[in-house]
């Protein structure tokens, strides 16, 4: 897991950006609060908790339930947030089948070593989730003063603009956040994470659920989310979100000349784009503004 990363107090103070204070990680910027938030793995009884909440069972085996990463676009209450227990909410919801291994019954029968296991859920836990968005209640600012609003999520033909990315900016503040990990008895990596950077002419984000199950199945859910800044903080930010789910089996990898042996598939940046794309789609962040009559 990568350190997180604060810029040099020269840049920091060349982009108008301050650093939480505290100890706290994150930075604030041009209107925006960013930060981030890592913390130990839950203990037994807070998963007790998580696993009546959520109306299972069955969790991953490393779950950092209070670590999160949250963006507040302070003038408007617009906030997004990236948690495991909202991701695991979505795994609930999506409920797929699980993925027929013939030693899946034995990762999953450890606590009951002598008890027939039937796989009746998703062990993977592959999640359709790109994260929470809110309005923060206690925000008195200009996009509430007509009435109640709602955030949603609009089709865009936009696309982010990955190469201006590349550009030679100072990186103010990174950071990468693990939300949950299985490493499925040795037998593989479910892993779900979210980094972040933060530039002096943006903040851009990859929200990550990558899945590997040695020598059967690769799954990559990749979600990207940009923000460039405007001269006026106060304006409504333009937030794009691209979506992008790729999958494909060991066996149909091989038979298009790609190996077939899992230790060359353990790095999802080299190898994501061998992957068919299962579903792609970009969106952007729209305010609904519903005004009720007295």
């Amino acid at each position: 897991m990568a350190e997180w990363g604060g810029a040099a107090e020269s840049d920091l103070k060349a982009a108008g950006a301050e650093a939480l204070p505290d100890g706290r990680s994150g930075v604030r910027l041009r209107g925006w609060h960013i930060e981030s938030s890592r913390r130990p793995i839950l203990g037994s009884l807070a998963l007790q908790e998580w696993e009546e909440k959520l109306g299972t069972s069955h969790l991953p085996e490393m779950v950092f339930g209070e670590s999160s990463l949250y963006l507040l676009h302070e003038d408007s209450g617009i906030k997004l947030h990236f948690n495991a227990f909202d991701a695991l909410k979505g795994w609930k919801q999506e409920s797929l089948p699980p993925v027929e291994v013939p030693a899946a019954a034995t990762w999953k029968s450890r606590s009951k070593p002598f008890q027939q296991v039937i796989l009746d859920y998703d062990y993977t836990f592959t999640t359709p989730y790109c994260g929470s968005e809110a309005i923060e209640p206690n925000t008195e600012k200009a996009i509430l003063e007509d009435g109640c609003c709602s955030l949603c999520w609009e089709d865009s033909d936009q696309r982010i603009d990955l190469a201006a990315l590349s550009s030679k900016e100072p990186i103010l503040f990174f950071d990468e956040v693990v939300l949950y990990e299985d490493e499925l008895a040795d037998s593989g990596v479910s892993l779900l994470t979210v980094k972040v950077r933060v530039m002096p002419s943006c903040w851009f984000l990859l929200f990550r659920f990558w899945l590997r199950i040695d020598g059967v199945l690769m799954r990559l859910r990749d979600t990207r989310v940009y923000c460039p800044f405007v001269s006026d903080h106060k304006s409504m930010p333009a937030i794009l979100r691209e979506s992008c789910w790729r999958e494909a089996t060991i066996q149909s990898l091989s038979a298009e000349g790609f190996p077939s042996d899992s230790a060359a598939y353990g790095d999802p940046n080299l190898i994501g784009q061998r992957l068919p794309v299962i579903t792609h789609k970009t969106q952007r962040l729209k305010v609904s503004r519903s005004i009720t009559g007295g």
